[in-house]
């Protein structure tokens, strides 16, 4: 394969590895829309939890690293937070407490997103039990 088109696949895993930390950290939004993105917005999140608190690596990172290398070019040391998004947000670099207040705020923003869905269920079955849709 041209060095080239790894190069984009390497691209396409960093946008993947994108969508899938805002589908982490805000999935939940998505569930008065769409309610069976519960059974894949939560393991998403606990996943990231893991990989964020545990100090684990994603396997995407370690992905995109060798289609770089593939491509010619050099990958990098580190998580894909800490390359990619540290720079923008935190110049020094990433600690351990910060990585531990990031997955905490994904929890906590997600808890709150869970606990306004859930609420809204309520109204949504006694709205359908009197007014029943037609058919």
């Amino acid at each position: 394969m041209p060095p080239l088109l790894y190069a984009w696949a390497a691209d396409a895993v960093v946008l993947l590895h994108l969508l899938f930390m805002v589908f982490v950290a805000a999935g939940a939004a998505l569930l008065p829309r769409w309610p069976r993105l519960l059974w894949l917005h939560l393991p998403a999140l606990l996943w990231g939890f893991y990989v964020e608190a545990g100090d684990r690596p994603c396997p995407l990172t370690p992905l995109e690293n060798r289609l770089r290398a593939l491509a010619g070019t050099r990958g990098y040391e580190g998580s894909f937070i800490e390359h990619y998004l540290l720079p923008l947000l935190y110049p020094e670099g990433l600690t351990r407490e910060l990585q531990w207040g990031i997955a905490l705020t994904v929890l906590a923003v997600n808890a709150a997103l869970y606990a306004r869905w859930l609420s809204m269920r309520p109204s949504r079955v006694r709205r359908h039990r009197q007014h029943p849709p037609p058919g």
